[in-house]
Formats: structure tokens, C-alpha cells, sequence
């Protein structure tokens, strides 16, 4: 009987996706899946997808739990953060453990059924978000191995399980806002093990609060305190991507699980793909299973066929973040002013509060040069030949992506780890440049034209070429990341049995 793993993501677009990659890949790899979307995110899937989207396959099923929370004005938008993570610490455990029973009863009723077509396994094992704990709890008290994916970078990891310490050496919470702009973000930290030359203001913007309650700052706190009960840690990095931090995770000062690098996880699906024949290899069964939730628009490829190589900056920040009008407008005549093409996805609610207008003006400049989309398939863009630069908010699947196209980066972070992820791309791999937070129209042509007609482009183009290399090397066979995903796979399977015994 097959191994059932049942899948839990944080309900936002940027855990979705490299979460229901994993679980393409343990598909592949022999087990049953069960993928869980909030019942919100569950009815966004379907009015971006259509029905068909959460039908899956016999081995690969879709659930659903309740978030708790009430339903926002915008229903194809990403719930407010601080509401998600209320949900998470105090709605969502008992309507897990309930689907985890079900399904084991449900396991036992097709067992005993002589007329049943399609065994459904009993759970064998949780692949749990990492930011949550609840998936972590419920297996622990059903005595169900539990792994735990950590979708973002290793070295945002290794600062947010350091963040009381941030306390206890008295640099959090600050005194006032004064503290934002009087140079002490610049204060360097020089005791988080793997981590050298940082500052203050280079750790998740979390720490920039001046009470230690937020619910922000908090959270990874308390979330993060049981990690060390889960079966095993993944990351979707890769071992010579942040080679320190990565070793200080897996030492015993940290007291952590066993950990597996899996990442660049897209990449690893590819290449899982297109060994032996596609049409009869697991993975071509679930091509058609998608989670975007919000409509592709992949017009936009066309588009770029007819730019000159290395000649359009693609432009994304993400599905959370949001910015003011005047950021805005900011950013478009700093793409204007730099005369070069562009790719901008300007979501809906990029605004917060208000419509995302840009100036007609604007509009008529830049119409034989421009193209604006509500969304797009990123990995597929940042691989076109045409990109040149990608002007992006820094969030992990950007930056890994990015990385893969082998794409220099304009950074903007906004919140969470970006900060560090950007601090990484610029410093430690040298393949970015980063904008001011007073972002201007002056500082966006400038950093365009630098990345896309400069001398140190060209060099961050070189280094973003290399580590696309390394990155390659690494889901190749042989490759770090092919062979821990093949531990990985028998240690759960492994477990699994022991569990049944």
C-alpha cells in the first residue's frame, strides 16, 4: 500500500507553490497525496482555475478546512497577515486533527470494502508549512510522522529562530519610531551562527517594533519554539546557496531534526519529469493539477518573443505586498525615464485601499514598450531569453526563481525576510542592487539602466549565470539536492512503516 502524505500549506500564493511542488514530487515518487487549501483559498483556486482545478486524481485528492476568519471585501485577494496568522495559532488545529481522523477512518472503511475501486491508504505522514504549528501538533498527538517545509530561505530561517535572543541582548523592541531613521537599524549582529556583516535592518522587518507583543515579532516566537519535535526539516535551497547558514542549522547548538536541502524545488519537478518517457512517468499526471489563484495572463510570452535578448526588465512584487499610489507612480515613471521595455504585473489590490490607476500620460509614453498583466507564469518569464532584469520585491520564490532564469535583481524588499533575502542577493551572491524605501523615479532609472547597459550589469549578469549553473548541478543526479530528496522520500516512507508497526 501506498504511503499517504498529507499536504497543509499557509494559505498565501507563495507557500502554495512550491508546497504543491513537493507534493508533485512525492506523487512521483510512489505516495498517496491529500492537498489542503483553506475553504477560502479552496473557492479562489476554483473562480481562477475552474471546477475541474481541485477534482485532482484518484491518488492526489483535494480537502478543505475552515480558517475561521470572516470573509474580506475582496475575495480573490490574499487575507490580511495578522488575520492569517490569528487563524493559524487559534481556528485551525481541531478542523485538521478532525480531517487527519476522517481520513484514516475513510481508510478503514475502504480496506473492508471488497467493492471499493480506489484504496485510500491511511495517513502515513504530515508535510506541514513551516511557519505553522498546528499540522506539527496534530501529528505529534496522533502519532503521525510530521516534516516540515520551510518554503522560504535558510538564512531568513536561522534569523527568525534567533529572535528572542534579539530580547534578551536588548535590541528589541526599539525605543521609538526614531529608531527607524537614526542609524541603529544599522547596528551590526555578529553572534547568529552562519551569518556575517549583518545589520539590524538587514534581519525580517519584524524586529522594527516597539513592542515585543505584535503579533508579528511574537508569532515566530512561539511557532518556531517546537520545531525540534517535527521528524524532519526541509528547505527549498540549496547547499551552495547558503552553504554557512545551512551548516549552522544543521549543528547541535540548534538542536534541530534532520534537515534536507530540496530546493530549487521547481527545478527538481522539471528534471523528475523528463526522466524516462513523460507520458507514462508519474509526474505527467499531475501537469494539469495547478494552484494559481489568481488568473494567468500568458499573453505576456508572446509578447516578450519579439524582445532582443536581455533587453526587458520584468517587474513583480509579489502577491501580498502592497504600496501607495505615489510609490506607484514613482516606479512607473522610473521605468518610463529609463526608455527601456518592460514587463510590469500590477495586481488588482497592489494598492492598498484604492484602485492601482496609473497616470494616462504614462500609458501613452510607454505603449510601444511596455506591457502591463495582472499575473503571469513567472518561472516561465524569468527564463525567457528576452529578461534582462527583474525588478522584484525579494520574496523567496522571486529570488530562487530569479536565480534558476539566471537573472540579476533590482531589490525593493517590503517585509518579512525579504529584507535578508536582499541583503544575500546584493552582498553575499552579488547579483542584485537594492532601491532606497524612498523609492524615486530618478533611483528606478538609474538602477534599470545600470543593470541593463552597465559594467556592473554585466558582471551581475556573469555571477547570475554561474550560480543558474550551480543551481543545475544541484537537482542534476548525483546533485545535492536529487540526492537528498531520495533520503528524504525513504526516511518518510521509513518512518511511516515504523509508525504502523
Amino acid at each position: 500500500m501506498k504511503p499517504h502524505a498529507v499536504f497543509v500549506p499557509v494559505p498565501a500564493q507563495g507557500h502554495v507553490t512550491p508546497m504543491m511542488t513537493l507534493a508533485k514530487l512525492f506523487h512521483s515518487k510512489g505516495f498517496h497525496i491529500t492537498f489542503v487549501n483553506t475553504e477560502f483559498n479552496h473557492q479562489r483556486l476554483i473562480n481562477s482555475r475552474g471546477p475541474d482545478s481541485v477534482r485532482g486524481l484518484p491518488d492526489f485528492r483535494f480537502e478543505t478546512i475552515p480558517d475561521g476568519l470572516p470573509l474580506p471585501d475582496d475575495l480573490n485577494a490574499t487575507q490580511p497577515v495578522p488575520d492569517l496568522l490569528h487563524a493559524f495559532r487559534n481556528n485551525m488545529l481541531l478542523p485538521f486533527r478532525n480531517l487527519i481522523q476522517r481520513l484514516n477512518n475513510n481508510s478503514k472503511s475502504s480496506l473492508l470494502s471488497p467493492s471499493s475501486e480506489n484504496i485510500l491508504p491511511p495517513v502515513t505522514c504530515i508535510v506541514s508549512d513551516g511557519m505553522m504549528s498546528f499540522g506539527l501538533k496534530v501529528g505529534v498527538e496522533l502519532g503521525i510522522p510530521v516534516a516540515l517545509f520551510w518554503t522560504a530561505s535558510a538564512c531568513g530561517l536561522i534569523c527568525y529562530l534567533h529572535f528572542s535572543q534579539l530580547i534578551e541582548r536588548g535590541l528589541v523592541p526599539l525605543e521609538d519610531e526614531s529608531d527607524l531613521t537614526n542609524g541603529y537599524l544599522d547596528t551590526k549582529i555578529d553572534w547568529i551562527p552562519g551569518m556575517k556583516d549583518i545589520r539590524l535592518r538587514d534581519l525580517p522587518s519584524f524586529v522594527r517594533t516597539m513592542d515585543t507583543r505584535d503579533i508579528y515579532f511574537d508569532y515566530f516566537i512561539r511557532e518556531l519554539a517546537g520545531m525540534n519535535e517535527a521528524t524532519t526539516l526541509i528547505v527549498n535551497t540549496f547547499d551552495a546557496l547558503e552553504k554557512d547558514v545551512l551548516d549552522a542549522l544543521k549543528s547541535e547548538q540548534l538542536s534541530l531534526p534532520p534537515l534536507y536541502t530540496i530546493g530549487p524545488v521547481h527545478q527538481l519537478l522539471h528534471h523528475d519529469a523528463t526522466t524516462g518517457t513523460m507520458k507514462n512517468h508519474p509526474s505527467a499526471k499531475t501537469t494539469s493539477i495547478g494552484i494559481n489563484l489568481w488568473k494567468e495572463e500568458t499573453d505576456c510570452l508572446k509578447w516578450l518573443d519579439s524582445g532582443k535578448p536581455n533587453s526587458v526588465v520584468y517587474v513583480n512584487f509579489g502577491s501580498i505586498t502592497t504600496m501607495t499610489t505615489q510609490q506607484l507612480i514613482e516606479f512607473a515613471w522610473g521605468l518610463a525615464n529609463s526608455k527601456h521595455s518592460f514587463l510590469w504585473i500590477v495586481r488588482s489590490d497592489i494598492v492598498k485601499g484604492d484602485t492601482a490607476n496609473l497616470p494616462p500620460e504614462f500609458a501613452e509614453e510607454t505603449k510601444e514598450r511596455g506591457l502591463l498583466a495582472s499575473w503571469c507564469p513567472q518561472e516561465k518569464v524569468l527564463n525567457h531569453p528576452a529578461i534582462g532584469a527583474f525588478l522584484t520585491h525579494s520574496g523567496w520564490n522571486s529570488t530562487i526563481e530569479s536565480i534558476c532564469g539566471g537573472v540579476p535583481v533590482i531589490c525593493y524588499p517590503f517585509f518579512s525576510e525579504q529584507h535578508t533575502n536582499c541583503r544575500y542577493s546584493c552582498i553575499d551572491w552579488g547579483i542584485g542592487i537594492e532601491i532606497d524605501h524612498k523609492v524615486t523615479r530618478n533611483e528606478v532609472e538609474k538602477s534599470v539602466k545600470e543593470l541593463l547597459e552597465g559594467e556592473k550589469g554585466k558582471e551581475m549578469k556573469h555571477r547570475a549565470m554561474e550560480w543558474k549553473q550551480k543551481a543545475e548541478d544541484a537537482i542534476a543526479p548525483g546533485g545535492s539536492s536529487f540526492v537528498n530528496l531520495d533520503e528524504l522520500v525513504n526516511e518518510l516512507s521509513q518512518t511511516s512503516k515504523q509508525s504502523e508497526i
